[in-house]
């Protein structure tokens, strides 16, 4: 059980956290704060392990709190301004959800702070790669094309493309065009390896050579090519980007 606080100053957004939290079993919510001063009462008095942290709030915002706590528990902002994403980041913040927030970015959120506490309460150790029970992590899967089922390395691919009822899988030497969906095909994908950017784009995490305003670059065939960031992605993108800023 992972035990909550919401810190915010909106009745309105602490009723949406909580209706979402209820949501989840391994969610315990300990209490609701309207500023920085009850929070910092909250976490004397309680063992918190989650906080939801509002960043634009009377006397002390967000982020000038928890520069003041010296063992803060885990931290997900919640915001309605984007501008805050990188010094949130910045903070070592888990993530950082843009209001109104959707319960599938909440539970987005909520999934990588059980796994986090998970981690944890395991003394800090490394999650296995391949599971729980430390079989190696698959390298490749099948797809139908041209009338046959063509396998394809994770590591060769660049990106893939949708297009209609197809998708377009772009690797280093060649393309697989098949007949699927996006959504199916990115589970099927390793989520630490491979990112949702767009509507109609996956990137390889690793094939990525620079983030250049609202487009991803990465090399195809020599060349540098430019993939469009879709502004429903581009949130999550930021955050594995400030995890792995210097």
């Amino acid at each position: 059980m992972i035990n909550v606080i919401i810190v915010d100053d909106e009745p309105l957004a602490q009723d949406v956290l909580e209706t979402y939290i209820e949501k989840i079993p391994e969610l315990n919510l300990v209490t609701k704060c309207s500023n920085a001063f009850e929070a910092n009462d909250a976490l004397k008095n309680n063992d918190i392990d989650l906080m939801f942290l509002d960043i634009q709030m009377p006397q002390l915002t967000g982020i000038d709190f928890l520069k003041t706590l010296s063992k803060p528990p885990l931290v997900i902002f919640t915001t309605a301004y984007p501008n805050y994403a990188i010094e949130g980041f910045e903070l070592d913040a888990l993530d950082y959800l843009l209001k109104p927030i959707s319960v599938d970015r909440f539970m987005k959120a909520a999934n990588k702070a059980i796994e986090q506490v998970g981690l944890q309460q395991k003394d800090g150790g490394p999650a296995t790669s391949g599971g729980g029970d430390g079989a190696p992590q698959q390298e490749y899967f099948f797809v139908k094309a041209d009338k046959k089922l063509v396998k394809v390395n994770f590591k060769e691919i660049i990106y893939i493309e949708g297009l209609k009822d197809y998708v377009i899988i772009r690797m280093d030497a060649t393309r697989v065009i098949t007949l699927q969906t996006m959504k199916s095909l990115e589970q099927k994908l390793p989520s630490n390896q491979f990112m949702r950017i767009h509507r109609s784009y996956i990137v390889n995490i690793e094939k990525i050579n620079a983030i250049i305003g609202n487009m991803v670059e990465v090399m195809e065939k020599n060349q540098a090519k430019h993939l469009p960031i879709g502004k429903n992605y581009r949130e999550e993108l930021l955050s594995m980007i400030n995890q792995n800023r210097l």
